[in-house]
């Protein structure tokens, strides 16, 4: 009988490398970051803090019977937009400060781009409008889920349908994906809940993810959400479908997902938050007037 070559692992005590070595784990985040008041730059004066003091006035008035009406996550109709384009310099710097940079970017490709920042406070975000040569020429306040301009430019420029591609021999899930993908879309109205493809748990061949990309495209918006680690989230050339991509804090991919909805949650700012935020931008409001006063007194007793 011919001997079986068969390999044994050695288990148990002493099979393992003895000495002083430490367990290598992957590090873990330590820092959460937490929401801190934003501060007025040092050099402000009152004119300048009463300008950006104006602006965030206005937009409270206006934002709080949108959120009493329950409309505050509204991604159309419901958005409170300010137009600060001719804001003077000083004032749009106190803004800029006070309302600082969140974990929300958003990126829209095309003839005139648009970069959409959220600020610290949850659903109010920067929304600037930039020429050829990267010059604001419109910058906006709006407070809402999402700036509207990101849907409308995805589905605007998005295919009604999904193209047929060529599959090639190595393409094993790709077809039957992008079936249901079509039959998803074929079916769908607006306001239904997303439909959710995790690509992460499919065995996907290099050809499967060929198929893919060249079916679906790239749109012209991406977003970025920054927390513990990264989601990524990309309009594909077809309306109303997106990938959405999570990473940990190494950077290493966790989550892929195609997502077909208007405008995935995980982009939108909850309700409840830009509820919070209404009531730190009051706290704020109140915080700057106060400041304007002590300056504006100083300058009295200084005469």
């Amino acid at each position: 009988m011919k001997p079986l070559n068969i390999s044994i692992r050695a288990i148990g005590p002493g099979s393992q490398p003895s000495g002083d070595e430490e367990l290598q784990c992957v590090p873990m985040p330590r820092d959460v970051t937490t929401f801190a008041m934003p501060r007025l730059p040092e050099s402000a004066d009152a004119e300048h803090t009463a300008g950006a003091r104006a602006v965030l006035v206005e937009l409270l008035d206006r934002l709080k019977p949108s959120l009493r009406a329950g409309a505050g996550r509204n991604d159309g109709d419901g958005a409170v937009r300010i137009d600060v384009t001719q804001l003077a310099a000083g004032s749009a710097e106190v803004l800029n400060q006070t309302l600082g940079e969140g974990e929300v970017g958003v990126r829209i490709a095309g003839e005139r781009e648009i970069r959409i920042q959220e600020s610290v406070f949850a659903g109010v975000w920067r929304e600037h409008h930039l020429d050829a040569a990267g010059n604001v020429v419109l910058d906006h306040v709006v407070a809402c889920g999402i700036p509207p301009v990101a849907v409308e430019r995805a589905r605007a420029e998005g295919a009604v349908s999904i193209p047929e591609v060529e599959v090639p021999p190595g393409a094993m899930n790709s077809p039957a994906l992008l079936q249901e993908l079509r039959a998803c879309l074929r079916a769908r109205r607006s306001g239904d809940p997303s439909h959710v493809i995790n690509l992460t748990l499919l065995p996907l061949t290099p050809d499967d993810h060929t198929v893919l990309d060249s079916a679906l495209g790239t749109g012209p918006v991406a977003i970025i959400s920054r927390g513990f680690g990264n989601c990524r989230i990309t309009a594909t050339a077809v309306r109303d479908v997106w990938r959405v991509q999570y990473f940990n804090s190494m950077n290493t991919p966790i989550l892929n997902t195609l997502e077909v909805v208007e405008i995935p949650e995980v982009a939108l700012a909850a309700v409840e938050d830009l509820a919070d935020s209404a009531e730190r931008l009051q706290e704020l409001v109140e915080w700057m007037g106060e400041s304007e006063v002590r300056d504006q007194g100083s300058r009295i007793g200084g005469i």
